[in-house]
């Protein structure tokens, strides 16, 4: 099982100004769904549809996730449409859904997620230890660290969802 250590951001600064100003390169941009097949605590099942919306190829996976804050166990794989569908249909529920721009920064890369049902940007970072995520200074314009705020987490958000088509 893999290990996931990163840090999240609340970006509030427009991500379209700071590729125009030269602060972030952009590697490649996705349009993201996704359902949650089960939460229990720190564990969680999801699924995705993944477009990269400059080939226009699509990708579906299945991620197994466990653990809060900085570290999280992570197993991800590529599964079938047919499988996808299947699995997204039979639970009804509404996806999550958001632009993911994989970008260069300062020689790092960085992801920020932009969703559609909520006004929120979240830019996070991937590190190799969790020493190197504690001792990361990140610059002002990244906004607040809210790598250990649940309320943040996509499946809270992906919760909040569900209880709104519920009412």
């Amino acid at each position: 099982m893999g290990l996931e250590i990163e840090r999240k951001f609340l970006l509030t600064e427009n991500v379209e100004e700071l590729i125009r100003n030269g602060e972030l390169t952009v590697q490649t941009e996705q349009r993201i769904e996704q359902t949650y097949l089960a939460i229990d605590g720190a564990q969680e099942l999801r699924v995705r549809r993944i477009v990269d919306l400059a080939t226009d190829r699509v990708t579906f996976t299945h991620t197994f996730k466990n653990g809060h804050g900085l570290a999280r166990e992570e197993v991800e794989y590529e599964i079938s449409q047919g499988l996808y569908e299947q699995v997204a249909q039979a639970f009804g529920a509404i996806p999550l859904t958001k632009n993911r721009i994989t970008a260069q920064w300062s020689g790092r890369i960085v992801e920020i997620d932009i969703y559609d049902q909520i006004q929120l940007t979240v830019l996070e970072v991937e590190f190799d230890s969790e020493d190197a995520a504690l001792t990361f200074e990140p610059p002002a314009w990244f906004g607040r660290d809210i790598s250990t705020e649940k309320q943040y987490s996509n499946k809270k958000v992906w919760r909040e969802l569900q209880s709104r088509r519920d009412n």
